[in-house]
């Protein structure tokens, strides 16, 4: 037992109370990280995300899906749900074969698990890494692309996916947007305890892995003073950047935004350099 608990006093992130506002299923992910490294990960996702109300966009769109040269999902959630659709509407993934398909970072191994290829992986795992691919396609110009996207609902849209539409429309494509799933802010009033542990101090670091995440956090406080002692950890320079136009005091950014690994190590590296 005594070697259990020096190992565990040796992590880097032991006794470090990380809150993370992802929903449920990325959450999960990103606390195994945090565990890994020694850290007491707090749930406490400000966004959901769940099943369209009515599916008639998406069904139209599938109806005709093998006019598409292209399809770029942009979330995991989204590849699922796109997915689930075809498979509840009895539509086969052969429909599929006219289009080539592009995901980020871990959701490669999503996308390959349900349709057996991925045809564009970004060097950089963002959309706008995709629009980088993109640009050094010849005729890419004349094609047409799907892009599944959140409805979002309670908080206002992250800027990611309409600059995303823009520039695919710069580069001269046909592009349709989609709504496949819903991203909602959740009610403030299921965290009581939580939010008593970040005014009383006792949370270290919040993990925000997306702007959804941060727009809905901010209606849960009356004032950034509530939590200006914790250290605000961002997914990623995208996220960064929105959450500074938003009023936050970043402290640290993963510069490997693929996985969740990344980000934890971005908060190791922060402790390291800046031991408290």
């Amino acid at each position: 037992m005594s070697n259990l608990l020096t190992a565990s006093h040796q992590l880097p992130l032991y006794g470090k109370r990380i809150l993370v506002t992802a929903p449920r299923n990325y959450a999960s992910r990103l606390s195994a990280q945090i565990i890994c490294k020694g850290g007491l990960p707090i749930l406490m996702p400000t966004i959901e995300t769940c099943y369209l109300p009515n599916f008639s966009q998406l069904d139209a769109v599938i109806s005709c899906i093998n006019e598409f040269d292209w399809i770029a999902f942009t979330s995991r959630n989204g590849i699922i749900a796109f997915f689930e659709r075809l498979h509840n509407l009895d539509i086969s993934i052969n429909k599929l074969q006219n289009c080539q398909l592009c995901a980020l970072g871990k959701d490669i191994d999503v996308l390959l698990s349900l349709f057996g290829r991925v045809d564009l992986i970004p060097d950089e795992s963002s959309p706008a890494g995709i629009v980088a691919k993109f640009s050094q396609i010849h005729g890419i110009s004349r094609q047409k692309i799907l892009v599944p996207v959140p409805e979002v609902i309670g908080i206002p849209e992250p800027n990611i996916v309409p600059n995303f539409i823009k520039d695919l429309e710069k580069l001269g494509m046909q592009v349709i947007r989609v709504p496949t799933y819903i991203t909602q802010s959740l009610d403030k009033n299921i965290y009581s305890v939580e939010i008593n542990l970040i005014q009383q101090g006792l949370i270290d670091v919040i993990a925000f892995s997306s702007t959804a995440e941060i727009e809905s956090f901010l209606k849960m406080f009356n004032s950034k003073n509530e939590f200006q002692h914790c250290v605000v950890a961002c997914f990623g320079p995208y996220t960064a950047a929105n959450a500074q136009k938003l009023g936050l005091d970043v402290s640290l950014v993963s510069t490997d935004f693929s996985s969740f690994e990344g980000f934890v190590e971005a908060i190791v590296k922060f402790y390291i350099d800046s031991p408290t």
